[in-house]
């Protein structure tokens, strides 16, 4: 593995401009399981690999890093998830088949090559995808967390070529179970408060913004401890809720009543309070980057935290336990990583506020390839600039997946 920090070996790529040559096509496919999604398919003459964007809950259609990629002399499929734009039914095992599909339409279009390129969450779904597609189909996983069945084995899933990473996060659940507040005393009270652990406080070490706060090392380490009790406790709802819905589907296979089919149809949504509470965020000495002073969503998550964005806050059981649990989610970066066998770059964002350089050593070190490239590049997760005047983070990624992408596959740079 080699591990570099600077513009790397891509030319210069000018942000935004689309070539003139190049070709763009929307379809529309069909998953194993018989869910639609949708793809846009842009290419340049003559381009014989692919690189693929997805994301398992957003649309990346306009991902800034599109018009880079075909400038390199690359077509790139940008698709969306079943559950693109909309969570609350995430389940990361379909969206496999939602991965699958993609993959299988480009390899019947006749690219040379097809690599995955995941930023953020879309990451550990494409973690997530190479290993079970490198898997035997006896080997894959046959059921959800939360024990519904899914045809993976009887799917076809082609290995991709290459596995490209840009600002991964551990995986949605291991992001939230850094970020839950655990200082919630009533699932039912967003207001409510566990003074001794409340990351706010400035008994424990909180300082009023701009200052950075300091966190002792107890309070940490009872915060950490406490995030997964709260964690566990909402597993344990999520598998109530199930059980209580098979046992209705159960009720009505053997009786057929009406009200019976009503409790199996009923939603069970789950609501979680306070979910922008990561210490790091507010205390910039733990894990140290060059990383500003705020979460992703802002820069005051004390009060964020109490506000309506946040991950994971309405969702199904199925989808809890699937996504958003750190302890129960197969959709876990390191545990998936083993499994990535094809040549790895991993992209390294300096100033990211989602995935910590203790994260990102834990995510590469995991990787299963043996052609493994790690590098830094300045900018913020979602690829913007630290410091305004400065290139962007998507703009120097895309200049060392570039140079990356040359040294491995075929690339023609269109006129």
């Amino acid at each position: 593995m080699t591990r570099t920090t600077g513009l790397g070996a891509g030319r210069y790529l000018t942000p935004g401009r689309r070539p003139e040559s190049g070709v763009t096509s929307v379809h529309e496919l069909a998953t194993h399981d018989g869910a639609t999604v949708r793809g846009v398919l842009a290419t340049v003459p003559g381009a014989r690999t692919v690189v693929c964007l997805m994301h398992p809950r957003q649309d990346v259609t306009h991902h800034p890093l599109v018009p880079l990629l075909l400038q390199a002399g690359v077509a790139v499929w940008t698709q969306q998830s079943r559950s693109v734009n909309n969570d609350l039914t995430l389940v990361h095992e379909q969206a496999l088949l939602d991965v699958a599909a993609g993959t299988e339409f480009l390899r019947e279009r006749g690219f040379d090559a097809v690599v995955t390129l995941g930023h953020s969450g879309g990451g550990t779904l494409y973690a997530f995808y190479h290993e079970q597609a490198g898997r035997p189909p006896e080997r894959r996983i046959a059921t959800t967390p939360g024990g519904r069945p899914v045809p993976l084995a009887d799917a076809a899933m082609p290995v991709p070529d290459g596995a490209i990473f840009l600002a991964p996060h551990p995986g949605q659940g291991r992001l939230l179970l850094g970020c839950i507040d655990p200082s919630v005393a009533d699932e039912g009270d967003p207001l409510s408060v566990v003074p001794e652990l409340d990351p706010f406080d400035a008994a424990n070490g909180f300082a009023e913004p701009p200052a950075s706060s300091s966190y002792a090392p107890e309070f940490l380490e009872r915060y950490r401890a406490a995030q997964r009790d709260r964690v566990a406790r909402i597993d344990a709802v999520a598998r109530e809720h199930l059980a209580r819905t098979a046992e209705a589907r159960a009720a009505f296979k053997r009786g057929g009543a009406a009200s019976d089919r009503r409790r199996a149809l009923a939603p069970k949504i789950i609501t979680v309070f306070r979910t922008d509470a990561d210490p790091r965020t507010v205390d910039l000495s733990l894990d140290p980057s060059e990383r500003p002073y705020g979460s992703v969503f802002g820069r005051r998550p004390d009060l964020i935290n109490y506000g309506q964005v946040g991950f994971g806050r309405l969702t199904t059981p199925e989808a809890w336990l699937s996504t958003w649990s750190g302890l129960s989610s197969n959709a876990d970066f390191v545990r998936c990583a083993p499994g990535v066998s094809a040549p790895t770059l991993f992209v390294e964002l300096s100033g990211d506020q989602a995935a910590f350089p203790s994260d990102s050593r834990r995510m590469i070190d995991a990787l299963g390839s043996t052609d493994r490239t790690a590098t830094t590049v300045r900018g913020l997760h979602f690829g913007g600039p630290i410091a305004d005047g400065e290139p962007t983070g998507n703009e120097l990624a895309a200049r060392e997946i570039a140079g990356w992408l040359s040294d491995r596959f075929a690339l023609v740079p269109p006129a």
